[in-house]
């Protein structure tokens, strides 16, 4: 924790047992501890078809505390992370994904653990072994300058450095380039963010803001998290804002932090979202977390995507129109509450999405749904809508294209036409109360639906959900 916003984070040695850090696990933990603890050695990776680096076997993150100090002049970052986690097997090592910053010291139930780094693995050892079913509270102090990342689609995500700060964005893999974790969406944690930063800046995270404090020409803003949350989620976006904070008719509170040079394009769009979480919670189920709100950022040009559905808080790379709103808002439910299992199932939460996209505009006099539909199924087989089917991407760099958000939503209308509106709005409401807080996966949607009617729906889910090329119309 830091002690003092305007002094440097004191920070506890290592135990390097006399070899250097860069050493691996297995020669460092010879020289420590002899034969060492026994247990498995936790894998890296938790065997994600599209991402199969990403995340790690052997426990599972309850919570994660996290203290930044971040100095926006030389873009450094000062921090420690503290993880609470629970073994699902007994482990005599285990692994985090960190990439580039200094690690200086790891502890684990606060005992100084051995540990080694490849690539963007943090390997740890333990000085006990770790047994199945225990709790254990594993502390990282880092350092370094956060780097940003090239995704395999060619686009930019992780810490990206503004000219005021650092706009955060952590989808797929971003959220390793600021904290270590078990950065994979199926590992769900509640979150304590604590950002320091110099005075006159805002620095934005999950949640609700519990304290501000200024002193020394250092603010720290402590924000919680509370309900289960996945690490691509995060955001510690930091810049200098305007910040309004308000609650809706109903008393949900909002807080929303938008850059200077982009409040006058924002306002109308963020002044609807009291409207859109009233009409979403009418459509989706009781609004799923204590908070909402936005976060609107001057970005780089290299930032070419529109928005992340950052936890209580979307993100956007400069001001949002309405129809974006209704999308990253649409998320709190499908992709935030309801997470996917694996990143081939993100199809799961674009698809939802999109398709509220399409019930605003028939809400405002545009086109319905089913014209929608019409007009895109339209187009050639060769159009990238048609690539691949949106359970079954094929490779990473595919994870956000058309066919996931735009077939997907496609899927939903034959589905709506198959099974009626009275059980296709009840899905709408049902499905995200089923796995609040939780995870699915397409075979979990492809049953819950089932059950909801006496349509046999295995026809439309193998031609819209897996198949390739340009499926047929089938209702």
């Amino acid at each position: 924790m830091t002690a003092d916003p305007g002094s440097a984070v004191n920070r506890r040695p290592l135990r390097s047992c006399g070899v250097p850090a860069a050493l691996s696990v297995a020669l460092l933990l010879s020289s420590c501890t002899g034969s060492g603890p026994r247990g498995a050695a936790g894998s890296g990776g938790v065997g994600d078809p599209l991402f199969p680096a990403l995340g790690n076997g052997g426990y599972q993150v309850r919570h994660y505390g996290l203290d930044l100090d971040y100095d926006v002049k030389k873009g450094r970052l000062d921090a420690t992370a503290d993880l609470t986690a629970e073994a699902t097997e007994d482990l005599r090592s285990f692994q985090l994904d960190l990439q580039g910053l200094k690690v200086s010291g790891v502890r684990v139930d606060g005992e100084d653990a051995a540990f080694s780094r490849k690539g963007h693995k943090l390997l740890v050892r333990p000085a006990e072994g770790l047994r199945k079913g225990a709790a254990f509270r594993t502390t990282v102090d880092y350092a370094g300058s956060p780097q940003e990342l090239t995704d395999p689609d060619g686009t930019t995500e992780g810490w990206v450095k503004t000219p005021d700060g650092a706009f955060v964005a952590g989808e797929p893999a971003g959220s390793m380039t600021w904290f270590p974790g078990n950065n994979h969406p199926e590992d769900k944690a509640t979150y304590d963010i604590t950002i320091t930063v110099p005075q006159g800046y805002t620095a934005v995270a999950n949640g609700e803001l519990r304290s501000q404090r200024t002193a020394k020409g250092h603010t720290t803003f402590r924000w919680q998290n509370g309900r289960p949350m996945a690490s691509y989620l995060a955001t510690a976006t930091i810049g200098r804002f305007e910040v309004h904070t308000s609650r809706t008719p109903g008393g949900l509170p909002l807080y929303v932090a938008v850059d200077p040079a982009e409040v006058r394009a924002s306002r109308g769009p963020l002044a609807k979202l009291p409207e859109i979480v009233a009409w979403e919670s009418g459509l989706f189920g009781p609004y799923p977390f204590a908070s909402a709100g936005a976060v609107v950022d001057r970005t780089p040009s290299r930032i070419t995507w529109g928005a992340l559905e950052a936890q209580t808080k979307p993100i956007y790379a400069g001001a949002p129109d309405t129809t974006t709103v209704v999308h990253e808002m649409a998320h709190q439910w499908f992709g935030d509450s309801v997470t996917p299992k694996t990143w081939a199932d993100t199809w799961l939460n674009e698809s939802f999405a999109t398709y509220a996209e399409w019930l605003w505009e028939e809400r405002r006099g545009g086109k319905t749904p089913q014209q929608q539909f019409d007009a895109l199924y339209k187009d050639a087989p060769h159009n990238k809508r048609w690539a691949f089917p949106p359970a079954r991407p094929g490779s990473a760099k595919n994870v956000t294209g058309p066919a996931v958000y735009e077939r997907g939503a496609m899927l939903l209308q034959q589905l709506r036409n198959a099974v009626g509106d009275r059980t296709f709005f009840r899905i709408l409401k049902e499905w995200p109360a089923a796995y609040r807080y939780g995870t699915a996966d397409s075979a979990d949607f492809v049953a819950f639906c089932q059950e909801r009617t006496d349509v046999d729906l295995a026809p439309l889910f193998r031609a819209w959900l897996y198949g390739e090329g340009k499926p047929k119309r089938l209702y």
